[in-house]
């Protein structure tokens, strides 16, 4: 009896190791965090913050809940040129000892906080300084208004850790509560749900009850006003801005729907824009419950909209299901690539979306030609350790990644594929997946040991072998087709009525992407005449023919390059403009040039990427 009554014992004692073994959280390995989350972990975040704009600064206290797994003695955060005063721990503020650690280029310090077994609460005192990268204070005439100043944020990739202390990896979620004190003339705006006015006191208070990794935390202070689209979206732009703004985003509600029926509900309240000045970094940022926007969407003919089928995209693949670390960045863009064009394709036709796959294809084999079809950064599973991971922001992870999908789309079907997107959702909803999650998950619900399959899909050699493997899916569309016979004829029959056979911008991209590399500058001031591209208002018309313009020296092109160049800050499209002058010698002086008179009005990232391109 007493040998069964100690077997007993050892099996309960051996279920409950399992049990607790299985109940452990997966370990991620973040090259570019130093928190170590398996041992402590934040889990909620109750800011407090004054912005102050006559010293470009924000003070405050990030009060962080934890959960102290390993019941240590320490929590690690990320911190980046920030200014920690004091940290205290639990609501009694009871003062604890802190210490930074060694400075990584691109990643800041660690900051080791001792604390208790028993320790729920880490509040930390602090105030950021000028070198933050993710803010960007502008004067007032820098904004569109030119009447007062504003502030916004990018935190991506790992620059949160630059305006609050944080566990800074796309594997460690939270919630979070702020309370924002801004001058009274002004209104502030995050990441969260937002207030619709401004009011009189200069404090707003937010509330993000969805778990978000630390890069969608953002905030954005200025001159802002609020128009409704329709019950759920609505845009946030300067008051000169705002009613070509919503004008311009008027669709917005439809893409909801049409994101709703392909892919499940949105999961986050309001979904609403902000348009932010020139100096943006990017196209837009998913942050979640308020997308920020470049102001060069803004066409005036609502062309260029496809921009926000892809931020509202990544209400699914990347705010919903994120990527774990960085390494893994193709999990959010190339989903959220292929959403934005199934989106697209039920908003706007599928002529558009047809054409929209052939120029996707051209950027995939001119991107992979640029790298070297052998370049390790051409694979979707990439390796960024020792390097800034905004390396990994190419286009690769977007073009690529859609092209992957495609090929198993092609291979299940549309209508079995969709299933899968969907359930593949849900079932990751909230959380941080790495490639082999989804490794994981494809081969358990999809692939499901089909042999066939699995070497129609080749999964291994699109997500870990460089260049583009051979069952990519063909591309085609009849209307590029016939701008193609137009390309090949123009010479001959002159260039008058062609702007009346090439309307949209869609197919103006093609056309000019594709001109003779013989072209004369005779030529290009015909076309200009026919089109007027040079002093066209569309962003991405405008961005490809300067390409053109600076390698065939249509000179007459110049002054309006410099003024594209002095008065965005999208980082993509600058670069383009500046790889292509660095090509010269004489080129890359003019690029210095310009380079030299524009980068007080650009975000801090863009102005590093240049830096990159012509030292």
């Amino acid at each position: 009896m007493k040998k069964i009554y100690l077997l007993t014992l050892f099996l309960i004692a051996l279920a409950c190791q399992k049990k607790d073994e299985t109940n452990k959280p997966t370990v991620i390995k973040d090259e570019h965090s130093f928190s170590k989350p398996e041992l402590a972990v934040v889990k909620h975040l109750e800011l407090d913050i004054k912005v102050d704009f006559e010293t470009q600064s924000i003070t405050g206290k990030a009060s962080w809940k934890i959960d102290n797994v390993s019941k240590g003695n320490e929590i690690i955060f990320d911190e980046n040129t920030l200014n920690i005063t004091k940290v205290t721990l639990g609501d009694d503020e009871k003062e604890t000892k802190f210490e930074l650690g060694k400075d990584v280029e691109f990643h800041g310090k660690p900051l080791h906080i001792t604390i208790e077994p028993n320790t729920t609460k880490v509040n930390i005192y602090y105030n950021t300084t000028k070198d933050a990268v993710a803010l960007q204070w502008l004067k007032p005439e820098q904004t569109a208004d030119k009447k007062k100043p504003f502030l916004f944020s990018q935190g991506e990739s790992v620059w949160s850790r630059t305006w609050i202390p944080c566990q800074d990896s796309p594997s460690v979620r939270f919630t979070y509560n702020a309370k924002i004190t801004v001058p009274k003339d002004l209104m502030a705006v995050m990441s969260a749900v937002n207030p619709q006015k401004k009011n009189d006191t200069g404090i707003y208070t937010f509330k993000q009850d969805k778990a978000i990794p630390s890069y969608l935390m953002a905030i954005a202070v200025g001159d802002i006003e609020f128009q409704s689209i329709d019950e759920r979206t609505g845009v946030y732009a300067e008051p000169s801005v705002l009613k070509k703004a919503a004008w311009e985003f008027a669709e917005l509600g439809k893409m909801v729907v049409a994101a709703e029926k392909l892919y499940g509900p949105y999961r986050w309240g309001r979904y609403d824009v902000l348009v932010l000045p020139p100096s943006f970094p990017y196209g837009g940022m998913e942050n979640p419950n308020l997308t920020f926007l470049t102001p060069g969407v803004l066409a005036g003919d609502r062309s260029l909209t496809s921009l926000l089928a892809h931020e509202l995209g990544h209400s699914w693949s990347g705010n919903l299901v994120t990527n774990a670390t960085w390494d893994d960045i193709w999990l959010n863009e190339g989903f959220t690539t292929y959403v934005e064009h199934r989106i697209g394709e039920a908003i706007f036709g599928e002529k558009e979306f047809e054409m929209q796959n052939v120029i996707i294809r051209k950027e995939l084999i001119d991107n992979i030609a640029e790298l070297g079809d052998t370049s390790p950064d051409t694979r979707l599973k990439v390796s960024l350790t020792g390097r800034n991971p905004d390396d990994g922001l190419s286009l690769i992870p977007y073009v690529k990644g859609y092209a992957f999908l495609k090929v198993i789309e092609n291979a299940v079907g549309r209508e079995k594929f969709d299933v899968f997107i969907k359930n593949y959702f849900d079932a990751n909803a909230f959380k941080s997946i790495t490639t082999e999650d989804f490794v994981k998950y494809i081969n358990e619900n999809l692939i499901k040991g089909d042999k066939a399959l699995a070497d129609k899909i080749k999964l291994d050699e699109w997500i870990y072998k460089p260049g583009i493997p051979s069952n990519i899916t063909p591309v085609s569309s009849p209307d590029f087709d016939a701008i193609d016979k137009i390309q090949k004829s123009w010479r001959e029959t002159g260039v008058k009525g062609l702007s009346k056979k090439i309307t949209t911008t869609t197919e103006k991209q093609h056309f000019i992407d594709n001109l003779p590399t013989d072209i004369t500058v005779k030529e290009m001031e015909a076309l200009d005449t026919e089109f007027n591209f040079t002093k066209g208002g569309n962003f991405i018309i405008k961005r490809q023919w300067f390409v053109p313009s600076i390698r065939y020296k249509y000179t007459a092109a110049y002054p309006a390059i410099e003024q594209f160049l002095i008065s965005t800050s999208r980082t993509g499209s600058v670069m383009m403009l500046y790889k292509e002058m660095a090509k010269t010698p004489e080129g890359k002086v003019w690029a210095k040039q310009i380079f030299n008179k524009a980068k007080s009005g650009y975000h801090q990232t863009t102005i590093q990427a240049v830096e990159s391109i012509l030292k």
